[in-house]
């Protein structure tokens, strides 16, 4: 009975273990065919859109925003205490240097200096007499019909009456000056601003101005740039040129409504570089000097500034919506010559708005645009359409025309320290 019950419990573990064996194979049995016939299976091709890397000259440019200064700017005020006898000029009108301005009430600074004047006559005349009795008393000592002192007596006289004669043309030159205050002139040329008096007002020299004068032609542009630009600044660009070599263009608000209205722009160069960074902001002041015959600038105006710093040679460019960003890292898909999406880690050196400047890929090679987030490495691609003839002008109009979106800063910065 004892060995009987030994052998059935043996049976019974034979057949359990027999059992769990093949049931496992059986369960890995559709597995194993699910796994063949999907490695035999080819993977079906994704449509994508492509975009054929261009290879052009991009300029690495920074754009900031600018407030229009005067070149030169002055304040008018008299020089003496007196009332206005009329104005010559109107408000916002444009003088030259010279123009008159304001006259004021200087009839006492004229009699002043007629009085002055006939001063200078009247000791002249004196002079005259004096040096000809110094002439007769030379002729009489010479036949001693005078001492020598008398000849000396009258020799004194002429010399103090010279001295006086002297003080007379200053005090007439004095008078002249007091004269010339009885009006006012441009002492530069450019438009006026608002004038402060009517005919009739008394005005002091320590008073409020009669009305200001600003140069606007040239103008002034002033804006600050980050002090990561300094450096490419300072090297004056690809034509070393030098710091005030470089050339601002300043693009003027849009004339028609909408963001893509046109925008007019114009050209000047460098003139003034701050010598102190501004530890707080992190940037530096930078003035241009720009032509402004039209007038087209104002004064106190916001307006755009672009600096072109330096040109990159023969860079490739894609689009911006080609990159696969992941941190720090930037990747796009090429489609191989297999016709299968291929990943290339590429190194962003400047971005152009729409379009980016990288390292990584060749002018021709072809990169995706639309469709990539399907993509894996490997994956078939069937092309949808191409946009090489389109991308090339718009990586033109991206990367050098006024419509251009601003780089950051920080991305400025690594572009060109690149």
């Amino acid at each position: 009975m004892k060995k009987s019950t030994i052998l059935w419990a043996l049976v019974a573990v034979a057949a359990a273990v027999g059992g769990g064996t093949w049931w496992r194979a059986r369960s890995a049995q559709p597995a194993a065919d699910a796994a063949a016939g999907t490695a035999s299976a080819p993977r079906p091709a994704q449509t994508v859109t492509v975009f054929t890397v261009l290879q052009k000259d991009v300029p690495v440019t920074i754009e900031a925003t600018g407030t229009v200064v005067p070149l030169n700017t002055v304040e008018l005020r008299p020089q003496v205490s007196t009332t206005v006898r009329s104005i010559a000029i109107r408000e916002g009108q444009f003088v030259r240097k010279g123009d008159l301005l304001f006259s004021f009430d200087d009839r006492a600074d004229q009699a002043n200096a007629e009085k002055a004047r006939a001063t200078l006559l009247r000791d002249r005349a004196t002079l005259a007499d004096l040096e000809r009795q110094w002439k007769r008393s030379q002729e009489l000592r010479a036949q001693n019909f005078i001492s020598q002192g008398a000849a000396d007596t009258v020799l004194a006289q002429v010399e103090a009456q010279r001295a006086l004669v002297v003080a007379d043309e200053a005090a007439v030159r004095a008078a002249d000056v007091s004269t010339s205050y009885g009006s006012l002139r441009a002492p530069l040329s450019g438009r006026t601003g608002a004038i402060a008096v009517n005919p009739g007002s008394l005005v002091q020299p320590s008073g409020a101005a009669l009305v200001t004068i600003s140069q606007m032609d040239p103008i002034n542009v002033s804006f600050q740039i980050p002090e990561a630009q300094l450096g490419a600044l300072l090297r004056g660009g690809e034509e070393g040129k030098g710091a005030k070599g470089a050339g601002v263009t300043v693009l003027l608000p849009p004339s028609g409504p909408g963001r893509n209205a046109p925008r007019e722009s114009l050209n000047g160069t460098v003139s003034f570089i701050d010598n102190t960074v501004d530890v707080a902001s992190g940037t530096i002041k930078v003035k241009g000097e720009v032509p402004n015959p039209k007038q087209l600038l104002w004064p106190g105006q916001y307006v755009t500034v672009k600096m072109t710093l330096r040109t990159l040679k023969d860079a490739s460019v894609v689009p911006q919506a080609a990159l696969i960003i992941r941190g720090q890292e930037r990747q796009v898909y090429v489609v191989n010559a297999k016709g299968e999406a291929e990943m290339r880690p590429v190194q962003q050196r400047f971005n152009a708005g729409e379009f980016v400047a990288v390292e990584g890929v060749s002018p021709g090679e072809q990169v995706v645009v639309d469709g990539k987030q399907n993509l894996r490495p490997g994956t078939p691609v069937k092309v949808a359409a191409a946009k090489a003839g389109k991308g090339a002008s718009g990586a033109a109009g991206s990367a050098s025309g006024p419509g251009e979106a601003s780089a950051s800063a920080a991305t400025a910065a690594s572009g060109a320290s690149r």
